[in-house]
């Protein structure tokens, strides 16, 4: 009797790695999760720890195997998903010089302002993909060359947190097509670096890692590090690419007007189209999958995070009586919720708490409650924040429609996937059917498939259709579509208003700020 063979699916996440073993018709076997903290000790800053990812990288890895009982030999491929726009500057021996600094690290917030304004931004973006924002490698390669000279001296290398992680593994330097295509530094036509960026910043390919396609696969692990990870040193490593594109193949939208929108810490909303475009108006990024399948869309900095701080600012005690109880704090948070009808009873939040990406790119940008009345408490306050994430999402959709045309289908993924009520939102909010896929780690099955597809294992990514099942499928509610039809267009014009204040009140916090012990 022939052994079963298996794909492991691994991402590399802003809060946890996450490593899922699957068969190779894409049935879960097991899967494990690592958690990590994120380093905000001064304002703006979020970095991580290199070697606390690199090992939670190994301990995902060996426990999917070992819960999953498979044999070395039965692993066909190892392939990998990644949180984008991370930052490591290295030496010429490949050790640490800084932390991680990931793509919710605002402190080059000034230099995207002036690489916007005055540096020629928009003909950058235009090239890259990649909106000129603190978020992109690019504004924090400028950023470490102007307010860290030193440090920018005696970097060898800026890598991101994927190439690290094989760098450990392998030996080699080596980017996949699709994280180098948000880092606001590789040309989207010419496959390479782009010059014009490079000169910019001061730097040579040589202090970038190799191009490879994200079908690139490596194989010869240390004899060690294949036993620590239960894995054959033969084992296949496919380069994979970036989260994104990888929750659009794992949720199988990948075909004309599918729509795929992610909320994990933060969130997305993507399609696929057959070759690079980028926005005149510069809303919208363009990331690579294949080179016959490029990602476009816009991401949201707040997603589930803006939950997590309801529980912790808004909802202590909640939250507290949930756990004492045995419960999940959120799904009491959500209950509570529930309580609320659609709109908030006319209660707005703005979801800016780690500034904006699309459609803003304001890293300025402040949260709010807008419409406050005696009526409000906190069961309004707790909906109105969650409706606030989906309206954010929401404004993502004009952007994306003036470039590709109308979109059709949509499917949902990600930790808030779980939640009914988040799910019904985006479907009164969106005003079409909300389809969840039955696994929530697309991008991990995203990453296998891709996998599987290059070591020749199937002929196309259209595979992932008979892998994909469906486990929920929400309709619009017309009472609900109708009051979020009259409350969108206030939603929508206030961050139009407050630019001018946005920006005062961000340079006065970032002045009176108390920095974290």
């Amino acid at each position: 009797m022939q052994q079963p063979e298996y794909m492991l699916g691994v991402d590399i996440g802003t809060t946890s790695t996450k490593a899922v073993l699957f068969t190779t018709q894409g049935r879960i076997v097991a899967q494990h999760a690592v958690e990590y903290p994120l380093l905000c000790t001064t304002p703006g800053m979020a970095e991580q720890d290199p070697e606390q990812i690199y090992q939670a990288v190994l301990a995902a890895i060996s426990k999917a195997v070992s819960t999953g009982r498979a044999e070395p030999g039965q692993i066909a491929l190892v392939s990998f998903s990644a949180a984008m726009h991370s930052v490591i500057a290295v030496d010429q021996d490949g050790k640490l010089l800084s932390n991680s600094i990931t793509w919710a690290d605002n402190r080059a917030g000034a230099w995207a302002n002036r690489i916007r304004d005055e540096l020629d931004g928009h003909q950058i973006y235009l090239r890259t993909g990649t909106p000129i924002h603190p978020m992109s490698p690019l504004c924090k390669i400028m950023w470490l060359r102007h307010d860290q000279p030193e440090l920018f001296a005696r970097s060898a290398r800026f890598v991101g947190m994927k190439e690290y992680v094989l760098f450990r593994l392998f030996g080699a330097w080596l980017v996949d097509h699709s994280i180098a295509s948000a880092t606001g530094m590789f040309n989207l036509q010419q496959l390479d670096w782009d010059q014009g960026a490079l000169r910019m910043l001061g730097i040579s390919p040589a202090q970038l890692s190799t191009l490879v396609p994200t079908t690139h696969h490596l194989s010869g692990l240390a004899p060690a590090v294949a036993q620590q990870l239960g894995l054959a040193p033969a084992t296949p490593f496919v380069i994979g690419a970036n989260d994104g594109v990888l929750s659009n193949l794992g949720v199988n939208a990948i075909g004309p007007g599918q729509v795929a929108v992610t909320i994990g810490t933060s969130g997305a909303m993507r399609t696929v189209i057959d070759k690079p475009l980028t926005d005149p108006a510069g809303r919208t990024f363009c990331y690579a999958l294949t080179a016959k399948h490029w990602v476009v869309g816009g991401p949201t900095n707040n997603g589930g995070s803006i939950f997590h701080w309801v529980r912790e600012e808004l909802a202590t005690a909640e939250s507290a009586a949930a756990k004492e109880a045995g419960h999940d704090p959120y799904d009491a948070l959500t209950k509570i919720a529930e309580g609320v009808r659609a709109g908030a009873e006319g209660l707005l939040f703005h979801p800016y708490l780690a500034g904006e990406r699309a459609p803003l790119w304001n890293a300025d940008a402040r949260g709010s409650y807008f419409g406050l009345a005696t009526h409000h408490g906190k069961p309004h306050m707790i909906r109105a924040a969650l409706e606030g994430v989906i309206f954010s999402l929401y404004s993502i959709l004009p952007a994306v429609e003036d470039l590709i045309g109308p979109t059709t289908h949509m499917m949902a993924t990600g930790g808030f996937a779980r939640s009914a009520l988040w799910r019904q939102m985006m479907a009164d909010i969106f005003e079409r059917e909300v389809v969840v896929p039955e696994s929530v780690e697309s991008s991990c099955l995203g990453a296998a498939v891709l996998g599987l597809y290059a070591l020749g294992k199937v002929d196309s990514l259209d595979v992932i259709g008979a892998m994909v099942g469906s486990t929920h499928r929400h309709v619009p509610i017309p009472e609900n579509v109708a009051l979020y039809r009259r409350l969108w267009p206030i939603y929508a014009a206030i961050p139009k208003l407050l630019e001018q204040q946005y920006r005062q009140l961000s340079q006065f916090q970032r002045e009176t700020a108390v920095t974290s012990s």
